[in-house]
């Protein structure tokens, strides 16, 4: 069934204009309102949330521990360079007899120290580098662990952010919108609309019911990954100021941040030291097909009887010895050969991880510094979009006014406004989150870049997106629009041979509204 729209006429304008300052009213209210963040008592800014991961989180502990453990190695290996002292005691009791002597019974306790001292063996030496330079791969495992700690604390912040954003965009548009269906159902029932109006904005209502469902159960869960990280609730969340410049790549030459993150970024100083680590297994592999030699040296003491009576005197031996050990591996099977082959092969295998993180953390860096410029620039082009999208709204409020736009084509421009605004604070978002990601793919991300980032924030209470503004608000509230310019493709033919009004410039004094 096909509904005609009735043709406008002067009633229906004024209904329209009657209604149409009852929508800018409460698009005044609802633009405001739209990114206008609820304002708890205390704000979490990234700082502390940072700090609180620093003393909460997992993985940043574990690579702490690992460090600890990895330090008592190094005294373990020095040990094999030094004297080791041992002592052995013992005690023996039993009998025995023959056939010409009578049973007899004896009964002895002996004792000796140990001593030894290691003159030649480089393989222990080896072993030291080898556990200094694993001191220093775990010191670079925790360097990589606080800087992806930064990381996935501002990637969880800002994703709380983003999807806050997605939840008030979502509440304001259906607020909107409502508004929308309720000058469309009164226009349908004083007859100056078809109830296609009305149908339009309930479909919009429906389809936004199920964004904002979706939106909020995606904040709860953000907001979730953000507590499960710092341990923290994280529903007050300080956010980013709009009318702060964002920070640019310094230097801004990017071969140079390739060349920093091939020298300096963690993951590549791990595969280096990892490198280092498996050219000393050679060594000690060639080490282990030589001769030791050891100063050892024992005094051993022996106490005993043997009689068949009590009266049997006690026997009481010492025994002295010092002397140079030499032990010199003659064959054993291939298993050195088949060893020194094996650690030669995983060195070869470490230079190609090194290439191999090196090639990786270029890429990092080019992805990042080019991700930073081109998040920079969609945010350019938003704020642009943005003020774009809020004049064509006050356009199309306009047109609605004088009956030459329909109510689809306002909840179109509404649609597109609020988009545009939520579409910009992510790019904004995603300007400091690549920020931090160049730095730490270059190995230079520090404690002080979260505090440059943390005074960008603002608490929630004083945020608010300057370019939502109310359609005809810079003309104040219940301005007259000019008197209407016709043009020949401004009118268009009603049913019955009436022309409904020309469109009327907008008198904002930035741009006329399209025809």
């Amino acid at each position: 069934m096909t509904l005609d729209r009735p043709a406008p006429s002067r009633s229906r304008a004024n209904s329209h204009a009657v209604e149409g300052r009852g929508t800018r009213r409460a698009l005044l209210a609802v633009a405001c309102a739209a990114l206008l963040a609820s304002a708890p008592a205390l704000a979490l800014d990234l700082r502390e949330a940072y700090e609180a991961a620093q003393r909460y989180d997992a993985q940043l502990n574990s690579a702490r521990l690992q460090l600890e453990a990895v330090r008592e190695r190094l005294p373990q290996a020095r040990a094999g360079l030094k004297p080791s002292l041992g002592a052995q005691v013992g005690a023996n009791v039993g009998r025995y007899d023959t056939d010409i002597t009578p049973q007899r019974s004896f009964d002895n306790v002996q004792g000796a120290l140990n001593f030894a001292f290691p003159l030649y063996r480089p393989g222990r030496g080896a072993l030291v580098d080898q556990a200094e330079i694993g001191v220093r791969l775990a010191e670079a495992q925790l360097g990589l662990a606080a800087q992806d700690l930064v990381t996935r604390v501002a990637v969880a912040y800002f994703e709380v952010l983003a999807a806050r954003d997605a939840v008030e965009v979502a509440e304001a548009q259906r607020r909107a919108i409502s508004e929308q269906f309720e000058a469309a159902k009164r226009n349908f029932e004083v007859g100056t609309a078809t109830i296609t109006d009305q149908q339009e904005a309930q479909a919009r209502l429906d389809l936004n019911d199920a964004q904002l469902a979706a939106a909020r159960n995606d904040l709860t869960l953000r907001q979730a990954a953000l507590t499960n990280l710092t341990g923290v609730p994280s529903e007050g969340l300080e956010t980013l100021k709009l009318e702060v410049p964002l920070p640019a790549p310094d230097p801004g030459d990017i071969e140079a941040w390739t060349r920093l993150a091939r020298e300096a970024n963690y993951a590549v100083q791990q595969a280096e030291l990892a490198q280092a680590i498996a050219r000393l297994d050679i060594d000690r592999a060639r080490y282990d097909k030589r001769p030791v030699v050891d100063l050892v040296s024992q005094a051993a003491l022996l106490s005993g009887k043997t009689a068949n009576s009590l009266s049997t005197p006690v026997e009481r031996t010492t025994q002295l010895s010092a002397g140079i050990q030499l032990s010199v591996p003659l064959y054993s099977g291939g298993a050195l050969d088949a060893r020194e082959r094996e650690t030669v092969a995983a060195f070869q295998r470490s230079e190609s991880e090194l290439e191999n993180a090196r090639r990786l953390s270029e890429q990092g860096a080019r992805q990042a510094f080019l991700g930073l410029k081109s998040s920079a620039e969609q945010a350019r082009a938003l704020e642009a979009a943005a003020e774009s999208s809020r004049l064509a709204l006050d356009s199309n409020l306009l047109g609605y006014q004088v009956g030459v736009r329909i109510n689809v084509d306002v909840l179109n421009a509404q649609q597109q406004l609020f988009s545009a605004l939520r579409d910009l604070a992510r790019a904004r978002y995603d300007v400091l989150l690549n920020t931090l990601r160049l730095k730490s793919t270059a190995g230079t991300l520090q404690a002080a870049d979260v505090i440059a980032i943390d005074d960008l924030l603002t608490p929630p209470a004083e945020r608010m997106f300057p370019m939502v503004t109310a359609p005809g608000a810079a003309r104040g509230q219940g301005a007259t629009p000019a008197a209407p310019r016709r043009s020949p493709g401004a009118a268009r033919a009603a049913p019955g041979g009436r022309q409904s009004p020309a469109v009327p410039g907008a008198q904002s004094g930035r741009r006329n509204m399209p025809r």
